[in-house]
């Protein structure tokens, strides 16, 4: 069974159309790719119904006991040596053009099966084969493997289906492109970081108030070729860090979670195009799901300090290249979502997904 949820997809074998996928196999009629595709498979008209067949008229039977006439031979027929009484079913007449054959023709021997349709017998003067020829063996079909062979180990059977898988389309839209989803990530980081400015520069410029003399003292050493001194951070500095990191933290969480959870998409999204959906409905997902799929890549924030939350980021963010199907990042899995790329003055979908447990391929 296919893991692709039913919807309408571009038809591999005709790029310029759309189909119905069922979860197994193509269902209905085509339609342009371009075309907005109904809620369910375009079906073909069916054929008109025949008329009922009536019986036919009884005809009266013979009387009892009557029965064929014998067939008797011609005047002057002699049973020939040897002959024996054809079984039951036999034809009695030879088909029409039938020509009695020559004599001395002796019949095949048993076993001999007759020529295929089609055969035409060789053209007069053709040599015949030498002594020990024998009829080569058939060629067998392409798929078809050789008698006794076995797939080796660990290898997977062929996919039935002789085109590739069709790319996914969830609630009948594209998904967003790994280009789209990069630009309009880095448009949110610029505008949170306008707002880290605005709300956390004072806290930003006490702690470089009480690192710049600790950074001149360390210059002023290695300009005299002395051992530096190590930096050793005041009780002040450790307080000022914890605050920024946690006031960056919530700014990037006031900034993208309600916009996710009411319409699917933050400023950056909307100036690309591109927008935030449930795998189960095109419906917002609400501020629970949303800060859900924010936690799991916007908590790291707090862990910047020891760079391990800026390398966890980093992974999330290429995540999405690691999903072929649908260019799911990690935060997405968390929260059962996918992006999806919005045509201009497209409003809502048009092809529902299967309710969650019925969704091939859906969370369960």
């Amino acid at each position: 069974m296919s893991s692709l949820p039913a919807g309408w997809y571009n038809d591999p074998a005709d790029t310029s159309t759309q189909r119905y996928w069922d979860g197994e196999g193509w269902l209905g009629k085509a339609i342009p790719a371009d075309a907005v595709p109904p809620d369910g498979p375009l079906m073909e008209a069916e054929p008109p119904a025949a008329p009922p067949v009536t019986a036919p008229e009884s005809v009266p039977g013979p009387p009892p006991g009557w029965g064929p006439p014998p067939v008797q031979p011609p005047a002057g027929w002699h049973q020939p040596p040897g002959w024996q009484q054809p079984p039951p079913g036999y034809p009695q007449q030879p088909p029409a053009g039938w020509q009695q054959p020559p004599a001395g023709i002796q019949p095949p021997p048993a076993g001999i099966q007759p020529p295929p349709a089609g055969f035409q017998p060789p053209p007069a003067g053709f040599p015949p084969p030498h002594p020990g020829w024998q009829q080569p063996p058939q060629p067998q079909a392409w798929h078809q493997p050789p008698p006794g062979w076995q797939p080796p180990p660990g290898a997977q059977p062929p996919h039935a289906y002789l085109y590739p898988m069709p790319q996914a389309r969830p609630h009948g839209l594209p998904l967003a492109g790994l280009g789209q989803r990069l630009l309009a990530r880095l448009i949110d980081i610029a505008v949170v970081l306008v707002l880290n400015v605005v709300v956390n520069g004072w806290f930003a410029y006490q702690w470089w108030q009480d690192f710049h003399p600790m950074l001149t003292h360390y210059l002023d050493q290695v300009r005299a070729g002395t051992q530096p001194d190590m930096f050793q951070p005041t009780a002040r500095m450790e307080v000022l860090e914890m605050a920024i990191f946690l006031i960056a933290t919530l700014l990037w969480l006031v900034y993208e979670a309600p916009a996710i959870a009411g319409r699917g998409q933050t400023l950056g999204k909307m100036v690309v195009g591109i927008k935030v959906v449930g795998l189960d409905s095109t419906a917002p997902i609400g501020f629970r799901r949303a800060f859900g799929r924010w936690a799991q890549l916007g908590v790291w924030t707090l862990l910047w300090w020891c760079l391990i939350g800026f390398v966890i980021q980093l992974l999330d963010a290429l995540s999405p290249t690691f999903d072929s199907r649908l260019r799911q990042a990690w935060h997405d899995k968390s929260a059962a979502t996918v992006v999806v790329a919005v045509p201009p003055g497209a409003t809502q979908p048009t092809v529902e997904a299967a309710p969650r447990g019925e969704n091939p391929g859906g969370p369960e």
